[in-house]
């Protein structure tokens, strides 16, 4: 019966012996061992391992990588303008031995380091380079960090500015700023068009003047285009020169034909007269051709001379 109690309590202590020294490492997990306080050379793998009861001890350090969000921290840029940036970094470890021995806690000591160099490179940017250069601020302050962590045993994978927080005053200036921008663009554009158009214009000038029939086309597509309107007064134009045309092919009053060197004179009324002025035509009584009483309907408040009458 006593061997009995010896082979249990043997047993016992074998499987507390047992559950002393083995140990489970994950996947993603790398083991350091202290033996009576000294780090044992190599890194344990995940699996099971076997150790020392009552002298190592088994250190498991996390390989895979960690997210931190950096708080968000007040600056003044070098072109003076208050901002509020926070940031994320993300690392892993790449020393597990050096991670345990070296530094206490080091994911509080990245998140140190972290703030202070958003710190520094806030004040090392200006305001453009916060919002447009969000790249180059980010490879910069990797490095400002990565220098102190490669030292803990850690390795930074990447660093992002997050958010650019600006006060309001500054918001509403860059607003007032980017407003005035489009509209300079907007003006630059009509300026160019009106440029353009004058152009084209100008052409077509000498177009007409070369082919006078084109601009009296071009004042019969502007009626129709008027009138298409639906409009109850039409204002129609009528060239002097018509006038002169007519009064040339219109035969004097004894039946012959008009002189050549004769000419009509017509007096328009200036533009410094009285608007209420109104001035009537005067044509000689015994003057009967139709097609003068034509042109006088069509003249309205114009005067039509005719020299010699």
């Amino acid at each position: 019966m006593i061997i009995v109690y010896a082979l249990a309590a043997i047993a016992g202590v074998g499987v507390l012996w047992l559950g002393a020294s083995i140990r489970v490492v994950r996947q993603f997990e790398r083991g350091v061992v202290f033996r009576f306080g000294r780090v044992q050379p190599g890194i344990r793998g995940p699996g099971l391992m076997m150790l020392v009861p009552l002298a190592d001890r088994l250190e498991k350090v996390n390989m895979q990588i960690v997210t931190m969000p950096v708080p968000a921290q007040d600056g003044i840029t070098r072109d003076n303008v208050t901002v509020r940036v926070d940031a994320v970094v993300y690392f892993n470890v790449a020393d597990p031995a050096r991670v345990v021995v070296d530094v206490q806690d080091y994911v509080s000591a990245i998140g140190q380091v972290a703030q202070t160099s958003l710190r520094s490179i806030i004040g090392k940017s200006e305001l453009d380079d916060l919002l447009s250069n969000r790249e180059g601020l980010n490879r910069g302050l990797e490095l400002m960090i990565d220098s102190p962590a490669l030292g803990w045993g850690v390795q930074i994978d990447r660093v992002e500015i997050k958010d650019v927080v600006l006060p309001d005053s500054m918001k509403r200036s860059m607003s007032r700023q980017a407003e005035a921008e489009r509209e300079r663009r907007a003006r630059v554009i009509t300026a160019d068009g009106e440029l353009q158009a004058s152009s084209k214009l100008a052409q077509a000038a000498e177009t007409m003047a070369e082919h006078p029939a084109a601009l009296q086309l071009r004042l019969l597509q502007t009626v129709v285009e008027v009138a298409a309107e639906k409009n109850s007064t039409l204002v129609l134009p009528f060239p002097v020169e018509l006038l002169r045309f007519l009064e040339r092919a219109t035969p004097d009053s004894t039946g012959g034909a008009a002189r050549p060197s004769e000419s009509p004179t017509t007096a328009v009324t200036a533009a410094n007269h009285e608007p209420s002025a109104r001035h009537t035509e005067h044509i000689p009584d015994d003057v009967g051709d139709p097609t003068l009483e034509r042109a006088r309907v069509a003249v309205g408040q114009h005067t039509l001379a005719t020299p010699g009458q």
